[in-house]
């Protein structure tokens, strides 16, 4: 049965904080480039120096009438991430008035990404960690599912190459920008 990916079930089971996160807070961003949907390399090291990024790491984004990873809405966090891309791109104003550049990061790789950029209207860049350097390298939380590796939803605040605030679990998915936004506009720490 397909599925409109942009509707979230009223059921969805809600991820628990597994603690597969905790170590991020305060880790240094290491300098690998990752292929971006605007045809470059983003190297979130050197674009986090002077700036703070908002990065949304998301397992996968579906397509309208292809089916979903067997089980999908049964896994907890795994639903949610057209949603959540969304969110984002409707609060995209606000993050550049305070001088905060998005990046969605998943496995999937670029041109499957660039339909769903290009489909959903997306004014930030999606980043393929299909090889999952970044992800080994800071140790993202991943799931397994039809012999894909995807990443966990959460959301990391990063600013002068170190990751300064860590959202996770990230639920519901389409809050995820507002989430993020009470974070910044918050006092400092992490949640």
């Amino acid at each position: 049965m397909s599925h409109d990916p942009g509707v979230l079930p009223e059921d969805l089971p809600v991820p628990v904080d597994d603690g597969a996160a905790d170590h991020l807070l305060g880790l240094p961003i290491p300098s690998i480039a990752l292929p971006a949907t605007n045809g470059e390399r983003v190297n979130l090291h050197g674009a986090s120096r002077g700036r703070r990024l908002v990065i949304f790491a998301y397992p996968r984004t579906g397509r309208p009438g292809v089916e979903s990873p067997s089980g999908w809405d049964s896994i907890p966090g795994a639903r949610g991430c057209t949603p959540e891309a969304c969110s984002f791109r409707d609060l995209s104003e606000q993050f550049a008035v305070q001088h905060v550049d998005i990046y969605g990061l998943s496995t999937q790789d670029s041109d499957y990404q660039l339909e769903a950029a290009n489909r959903l209207h997306l004014p930030y860049v999606l980043l393929s960690d299909g090889n999952l350097r970044l992800t080994e390298a800071l140790g993202l939380p991943t799931f397994s599912v039809d012999s894909m590796t995807l990443l966990r939803r959460l959301t990391l605040v990063i600013t002068d190459e170190r990751v300064e605030h860590v959202l996770y679990p990230v639920f519901p998915p389409d809050r995820a920008a507002a989430d993020v936004l009470d974070v910044l506009q918050g006092p400092t720490g992490s949640r």
